[in-house]
């Protein structure tokens, strides 16, 4: 039997996701168009009256039950408060995550549009007034089955994962082993510098490609979508992630962020000290993501390039231009 055959989303026929609809009184025209995601598998679905829909199945075994509804209830609170988010459509109990044959899913309406401009200055500082509107929500309480993004769940757990699982070529392990200890040694340092900050409920995964921008004359600006990643955690994490370029670009970008962000939510300047360790982080955690979803068909086929000898080499180099940069003084804005 083939990789792709075990694999749990080869259930996941056009018949099977049609019946999955009915089952909750969707009747669709038959049309499926599979949409760009590899945590989990989304469509989009003709139906018979109305207006397509965004059918979103779950990776099994990732989330809880009430972590997935947790999630619902955060995105539910954004959009009562008018801010630009597309909560699942639930049924007459209010509940909108659902279950069939072993899977668990989920329906959306569908929004189009395109990616922000994140060179335009206006741009930024729109963003930033609805990340703050989002933090501001975020702030009201704490998710309960939702874990903290820290160094232990995103920095240690997952290089010991690789390390262990023999995912490093024999070759570069000791190098690699040194190298992200190093690592994780400054992002510590990084984090003792910000001290006793505050985490709250956060997008978690806040980057260009989680960001529609709409130009129609009804709908105008930013929305929010895939809080599937959302998470306990410092708010910088839904802010550094928009910066790119060098250090006086990004000290330009911050400062039209937060121009933004701060009109609905302080922002603690401490935290900054966060952003480089952040990426780190990232940069970690993304490794282990592959590895550990690397028995799903949908990954060898996106990313070739991964475990490749080139591939750990250039992860080595990346950590120890991320050791360089946690030692600098953190990006400051105007």
């Amino acid at each position: 039997m083939s990789a792709e055959s075990q694999h749990p989303f080869a259930a996941l026929t056009p018949d099977f996701i049609l019946d999955a609809l009915d089952s909750i009184n969707l009747r669709s025209d038959g049309r499926l168009l599979a949409l760009n995601s590899y945590e989990n598998r989304v469509y989009q679905v003709g139906m018979e009256e109305g207006s397509p829909l965004v059918a979103k199945f779950y990776r099994p075994e990732r989330w809880s039950d009430a972590a997935i509804l947790e999630e619902h209830a955060f995105v539910a609170e954004l959009d009562a408060q008018e801010i630009p988010v597309v909560p699942a459509i639930v049924d007459a109990a209010g509940i909108g995550l659902h279950h069939y044959q072993g899977f668990r899913f989920s329906v959306f309406p569908r929004r189009g549009g395109r990616a922000p401009e994140l060179d335009n200055p206006d741009t930024l500082e729109w963003l930033g007034r609805f990340i703050g509107r989002i933090h501001a929500v975020g702030a009201h309480t704490s998710y309960q089955a939702r874990p903290v993004l820290d160094v232990e769940s995103f920095g240690v757990e997952p290089s010991q994962y690789l390390i262990s699982g023999g995912w490093i070529p024999p070759e570069l392990q000791a190098v690699y082993e040194g190298v992200v200890a190093q690592a994780l040694d400054g992002v510590r340092r990084c984090f003792d510098r910000a001290g006793d900050f505050d985490v709250l409920r956060l997008h978690g995964d806040c980057h260009v490609g989680n960001v529609l921008w709409l130009d129609g004359e009804g709908e105008r600006g930013p929305h929010f979508v895939d809080f599937d990643d959302s998470r306990m955690g410092p708010a910088v994490q839904d802010l550094w992630m928009l910066l790119s370029g060098d250090r006086s670009e990004m000290t330009r970008q911050l400062s039209d962020v937060l121009a933004g962000y701060e009109d609905f939510m302080e922002f603690d300047t401490r935290e900054l000290h966060l952003v480089e360790a952040l990426r780190t982080l990232r940069l970690i955690h993304y490794s282990a993501w592959l590895a550990r979803r690397w028995s799903d068909p949908a990954f060898p086929a996106a990313f070739p390039w991964f475990n490749t000898q080139r591939y750990w080499q250039d992860r080595i180099l990346e950590l120890r231009e991320q050791i360089a940069l946690m030692d600098e003084a953190p990006i400051q804005r105007w």
